[in-house]
């Protein structure tokens, strides 16, 4: 931590830094601003009591957007649709050859991938403004009409589109990754009101009295930091499988002979599978709070009693888990290493080059991928579980909001990092 703090001291002493995080500091102000302005004919409050019945599913909606869904602002749908449309153009790049071609053509066909993933983003922030318009209750919309519809759907999508924009331009003039900032914030603009909830729940005695319920509000904090300290080590921890170059001699020049390693992360799917995970899960219990909440059926009233209980936190974790390996399958492939290795002349000690490398490569992947597997589902169901002992519901530190603000942080230290040490170079070559 006191590393972080160090490399942002260094940073702001360089001017060029300096503008740029004051240019990151800025946008996100104007992502916080937009947070508080409503959409015209949607009623807050009753939004507000549809998001406390909706279960951790519309809490955590609420936590990545900092609040703006609960009080129907114009980013209540945050920079979701743009995340969806990423996750398809990456699984249509690998389905699509054409696209898997632009892919490699570098920075021109890169831009051109970004600009479809702009115009799914619109696509798909349309239809959940669609949805959402036909799922809210009457209490929540006054009155329904052409005029509501095109006001409504459309201030959503506009609001989806600028928050597009604005994570775009930080990622091109300020520092770290735009999109992962903005959800990064949004979280964080949640703490004082999680910390105000754990506050409420203690004076109202749900931990006990007295010295009882400090103990478990201690107790909670305690679980909050180890969580953070989980996140961390695990985002951190990789499996290095060595390799040893042969040597070549091409004239007069030796080449080869170096030994070096080939890193394996841990949890290298991040956060995508949660997120899958999320949309599987979300999609049957929305579609039943929105046009069936009433239902008999005995399988439609588990889905909309269920959530935050055991049953459905362990299907959740089985589909992280599932989409853990499927996400590592399409990002990570051993084959095409081994083969590049073999061209190169590299091999792995005690192992012969080819098929037994890329063997090799894929039991080691095998293995760690199933410790970040597991890993992640716990953190996934730790909301669950907390709610169970606590009875605390929509918990802000869960283990999905903590997997994130970590992995973002990061990123964004690593990234300042990497420009320092441009500049520091740069200072030399002048």
């Amino acid at each position: 931590m006191g590393g972080m703090f160090e490399t942002l001291r260094n940073a702001w002493k360089i001017p060029d830094l300096r503008r740029k995080i004051l240019f990151t500091i800025a946008m996100l102000i104007i992502f916080r601003i937009g947070s508080f302005i409503p959409v015209p004919g949607l009623d807050p409050e009753q939004l507000r009591k549809l998001v406390e019945q909706g279960g951790s599913l519309f809490g955590f909606i609420d936590i990545v957007t900092g609040g703006a869904f609960a009080k129907a602002t114009i980013f209540a749908m945050s920079i979701t649709p743009y995340i969806n449309s990423s996750i398809i153009m990456q699984l249509l790049t690998v389905a699509i050859p054409k696209l898997e071609q632009l892919a490699k053509e570098g920075e021109e066909g890169r831009k051109i991938i970004a600009q479809y993933t702009r115009y799914g983003t619109v696509v798909l922030g349309f239809l959940q403004a669609v949805g959402l318009y036909f799922g809210l209750g009457a209490s929540v919309i006054g009155g329904r009409g052409f005029v509501s519809f095109v006001t409504i759907t459309l201030t959503f999508t506009a609001g989806t589109a600028f928050l597009m924009w604005l994570g775009e331009q930080i990622t091109e003039f300020g520092i770290g990754n735009g999109i992962s900032l903005l959800i990064f914030a949004g979280i964080v603009s949640r703490g004082p009101a999680g910390a105000r909830n754990l506050f409420t729940y203690y004076k109202a005695g749900s931990f006990g009295s007295g010295i009882l319920g400090a103990f478990v509000i201690l107790l909670i904090l305690v679980v909050f930091i180890a969580i953070i300290a989980a996140v961390v080590w695990v985002s951190q921890a990789e499996r290095r499988i060595p390799v040893q170059y042969a040597k070549r001699v091409v004239g007069r020049k030796m080449y080869g002979g170096q030994s070096t390693h080939i890193p394996i992360k841990v949890n290298l799917a991040g956060v995508i599978p949660i997120i899958f995970a999320m949309s599987i899960m979300a999609f049957p219990s929305t579609i039943i709070s929105f046009f069936a909440p009433n239902s008999t059926n005995p399988v439609i009233k588990w889905f909309m009693n269920s959530q935050g209980g055991i049953g459905y936190a362990l299907i959740y974790a089985l589909l992280v888990m599932f989409f853990t390996f499927f996400y590592t399958v399409i990002v990570f492939n051993p084959v095409e290493l081994a083969n590049n290795m073999k061209k190169n002349g590299g091999f792995i000690p005690g192992i012969r080059p080819g098929k037994p490398t890329s063997d090799y490569i894929a039991k080691v992947l095998n293995r760690v991928t199933w410790f970040g597997a597991l890993f992640l589902a716990l953190i996934t169901i730790f909301p669950s579980i907390l709610q169970q002992f606590t009875g605390v519901k929509n918990v802000w530190f869960g283990g999905t909001a903590v997997l994130i603000l970590v992995g973002v942080a990061l990123d964004t230290v690593k990234q300042i990092e990497s420009q320092m040490l441009m500049r520091h170079y740069k200072g030399f070559l002048e």
